[in-house]
This record gives structure tokens, C-alpha cells and sequence, in this order.
């Protein structure tokens, strides 16, 4: 089975996410966004082994310690989708960087872009990949069915979705990921959202504004 804690970092409190199984205590780091002293400290409170960065999608605050880590811990970065190639790689990361006043990263190439139907392994555990745009266009979700655990990044909170006014966001693209991407996974799966707090797909149906089932905002879910 697998375990995971979280670690909000960085002035935004995203949810830095260690995963891992629990045979082999062998470890993924999801959204690594910065203060990688502390991401380390508590790799090594956890008495876990890292063997992979994964990345749900390219923004700045997911994003800016995964080439450090990495480094530190010679493994992969693996994912995002390459439709978000434009915000990880060349100088873009870098101006990110100093557009929210971050310590300035240098872009970078993921070992392994991910799509949708992939698969990753933590230890003796996989993970599916689901391809969720419209927050950006090369969102994508880590997926644990056996735990019904779902690390959602920054497409779905509680009580609220991920914006879409950056570059290539799309808010009828982001309604459909939900609604016909995650919801279907079942009412009981619970999810690690980018920020805040955990939830599940059924309490998100059941009274989220915006996706929930009795909302009248016009979207069209085909």
C-alpha cells in the first residue's frame, strides 16, 4: 500500500507532496515548488528513499526545486504533460520566477513527459497518469486505485477549481477534467489538492460551486 505526507512551501502554500510505498519505503516527490532545504529535512525525518520528482503541471510554485532535488538525489523528473513544455523549458521559467519575486530557477527538460494513460511506479506501487487540462494545458493527475487517492495539483480544491487566466488556460476545458475525468473515479476517492486541504470527488459533487452537480454555469460537459 502507500503512504504520503504533505509540506506546504513557498510564500503560495502549495502542497508538496511525498508519497511513498510502504514495503519498500521507496519515494516519489510530487510539486517540489522551492525551499528544498525543507523538502529535504523531511525526506529525511521520513526515513524514505527518493526515486523520482513528479510534476502535475508547470507553474512556477510546483515546480522551481524539482532540478535541485533531483540533483541532490540523482533521479528523474518525470511529467508534466509536454503541452506544458512552454512554461518549464528556455528562459520562461526564469521570468516566472521574478514575475512573483521566487528565487530565479533555470528551466529545464523533464527526463519523462507523461500522458495520459501512463503509468509510474513508487517502489512496488503504481500510480496511473490522467491528462487534466485547463488549468494549463499539460495538467496532468497521479491516481492510486487499490488507496483511492488521487493528487489533483492545482485543477481541483475544496470548494473551488483551479484558476484559468493564465497563459492557455481554458475554464470549459477545466469543467470537463473534472466532471469527466476525476468525478467518474468514484464519490470515495479522496484527493491532495495543489493547496489547502483534502477532500474527496463526492463532497467536491455534492457542494462545490462550481463542478458540484447542482451548479448552473452554462458549460457544456460534452
Amino acid at each position: 500500500m502507500i503512504d504520503f505526507r504533505i509540506l506546504p512551501v513557498t510564500l503560495f502554500q502549495q502542497n508538496c507532496t511525498f508519497l511513498w510505498c510502504e514495503k519498500t519505503r521507496r519515494a516519489a516527490v510530487i510539486d517540489p515548488g522551492g525551499e528544498v532545504g525543507h523538502i529535504r529535512a523531511a525526506i529525511s525525518k521520513l526515513g524514505i528513499t527518493v526515486e523520482r520528482i513528479l510534476l502535475t503541471h508547470g507553474h512556477v510554485d510546483h515546480v522551481c526545486g524539482a532540478a535541485e532535488l533531483a540533483d541532490a538525489f540523482s533521479v528523474p523528473i518525470e511529467g508534466p504533460h509536454k503541452d506544458d513544455a512552454f512554461l518549464i523549458e528556455g528562459d520562461t521559467l526564469t521570468r516566472q520566477c521574478e514575475r512573483f519575486g521566487m528565487p530565479p530557477v533555470a528551466g529545464f527538460t523533464p527526463a519523462r513527459w507523461l500522458f495520459d494513460g501512463d503509468t509510474v511506479q513508487v517502489g512496488d506501487e503504481t500510480l496511473q497518469v490522467i491528462h487534466a487540462p485547463g488549468h494549463t494545458p499539460g495538467h496532468v493527475v497521479y491516481f492510486h486505485a487499490a488507496a483511492k487517492l488521487a493528487q489533483v495539483g492545482d485543477v481541483l480544491f475544496a470548494g473551488s477549481i483551479g484558476r484559468t487566466d493564465f497563459p492557455r488556460g481554458n475554464h470549459e476545458t477545466l469543467i470537463h477534467s473534472i466532471r469527466k475525468r476525476l468525478f467518474p473515479l468514484g464519490d470515495d476517492v479522496t484527493f491532495i489538492p495543489g493547496h489547502g486541504p483534502m477532500s474527496t470527488f463526492g463532497d467536491e459533487r455534492a457542494g462545490n460551486p462550481y463542478v458540484g452537480d447542482g451548479r448552473n454555469d452554462g458549460v457544456d460537459e460534452v
